[in-house]
């Protein structure tokens, strides 16, 4: 059963990849916009805290304009930090900081692993509210990654560290990124969203 769900989503982000590189900048930026309103609007955002963002690529919706207005709202800003297997969510202090971050071979922005910062998963508090990345989702709350598995397991780490805490999974997407349930099939391991938030919902 599991390698045909795997050939089914190894199919989905091949379409998705062919999608997603004929959306041009403007509408990006478009939807971009729009999802960032929703979100600086939406409950869970608004009592978080602390909050793990993406770091976005050219053809993922921009969180650039949602990290600057958590800084100016005081919330404490983790991005994510990869090293082989390993991804950790650092704290980031400001715009500056975000505006310095070396560039990885994919072109995005990320604090270098062996930096000494704030991680969220040895600080004592975790995180409130995750905003994570993705390439597929259901309207119901089903996400397919790049297939690494970061995500899903850091998720599952900071669930059984923080078994207490209230956390929020939310995932930001293109219109084009929303697919139905039968075309995104849902492994054991893989982590269900609170909510996906889109141009129009």
């Amino acid at each position: 059963m599991a390698a045909i769900q795997n050939s089914l989503k190894v199919a989905l982000r091949k379409r998705m990849k062919e999608v997603l590189s004929c959306l041009t900048p403007e509408i990006i930026a478009r939807q971009s916009e729009a999802v960032t309103e929703r979100v600086l609007r939406n409950e869970a955002f608004r009592q978080a805290q602390r909050v793990s963002i993406y770091l976005s690529t050219s053809n993922e919706l921009d969180t650039t304009a949602i990290i600057r207005e958590m800084f100016r709202l005081e919330k404490m800003v983790f991005v994510p930090t990869y090293q082989g297997t390993k991804m950790k969510m650092v704290r980031l202090r400001d715009m500056n900081e975000y505006e310095g971050l070396p560039l990885t071979k994919w072109n995005i922005k990320q604090p270098d692993f062996k930096d000494s910062r704030e991680d969220a998963m040895t600080n004592g508090h975790g995180i409130d509210l995750f905003i994570v990345p993705g390439v597929a989702f259901t309207r119901s709350g089903d996400r397919m990654g790049h297939g690494m598995g970061y995500y899903d397991k850091y998720l599952k780490q900071h669930a059984e560290k923080y078994p207490h805490k209230k956390t929020t999974i939310m995932a930001l997407a293109l219109n084009e990124q929303i697919v139905s349930n039968e075309e995104l099939p849902m492994e054991d391991h893989d982590v269900r969203l609170n909510c996906v938030i889109t141009e129009n919902a």
